[in-house]
């Protein structure tokens, strides 16, 4: 029997044919990867660990104890008027002022006593002539105590007590201004010594009630028995401001 010869559209079929069966397997193929590449739809995500929580401490009750009220007295309110404490309210009462001294400060008036082997010639020197005016005031020879008290400003301009002694002397003088003037000189360089500063005080009153300033004087005599008690300038003159005799004694 003939063997048959294929034809060019027996040919045609056979390559089409190869051609979708080639296709089928590669399309299975890529489906077959694709499912066993994962799942389609994701799964739920994972939950992350609890860790346990320490339980929160109970709240402290306030352990302070209450404030309790004082019981006020009659009493003690008169009590705090009259010494100027602080009230049970807060309010803050008047204040007593400062006591000063109550005994007389002891007598500086020395001049030779200030001088010591440390003491420089100049000062010493000075000194000696403000304790020779110092003399001839004491006695009521004024115009001769401007001599030696003007010198030992001369010797050492920096000795204090030549400048209260002369203006000691202006004032007895009647040179009141020049007097103030003088002490003003003295208070900047004795101001920190108690017993010269209520001396000061004390010769200033007397020249204010010379020049007719009563009241600035009486300041000025209470200022100096505020410092020292025993001054006795400050004294007669405060009791004869008081009295009305206007010029003081010398």
């Amino acid at each position: 029997m003939p063997a048959q010869r294929s034809t060019p559209k027996s040919k045609g079929r056979s390559i089409a044919l190869r051609l979708c069966a080639l296709c089928a397997v590669v399309l299975l193929q890529s489906c077959a990867e694709t499912y066993t590449g994962g799942p389609l739809i994701p799964g739920p995500a994972p939950r992350p660990p609890q860790t346990a929580t320490a339980p929160r401490p109970a709240p402290v009750p306030d352990s302070k104890p209450a404030v309790e009220q004082p019981n006020i007295k009659e009493q003690d309110l008169k009590e705090n008027r009259s010494t100027g404490r602080t009230g049970a309210g807060g309010e803050q009462t008047a204040r007593l002022p400062p006591q000063g001294p109550t005994e007389p400060l002891p007598d500086d008036s020395s001049l030779v006593a200030k001088i010591s082997p440390q003491t420089s010639p100049r000062r010493a020197a000075s000194l000696r002539l403000t304790e020779e005016g110092k003399k001839l005031l004491a006695a009521a020879d004024y115009s001769r105590a401007l001599a030696p008290l003007e010198r030992s400003i001369a010797v050492d301009s920096t000795n204090p007590y030549g400048y209260f002694y002369l203006a000691k002397a202006q004032y007895h003088l009647g040179h009141y201004q020049e007097s103030l003037d003088f002490l003003d000189v003295t208070e900047s360089r004795l101001g920190a010594e108690p017993y010269w500063s209520a001396e000061v005080s004390a010769l200033r009153g007397d020249n204010f009630r010379a020049l007719g300033f009563s009241h600035r004087a009486e300041n000025s005599y209470e200022q100096a028995l505020k410092i020292n008690p025993g001054n006795k300038t400050a004294a007669d003159g405060i009791s004869r401001l008081r009295s009305g005799s206007q010029r003081p004694s010398p």
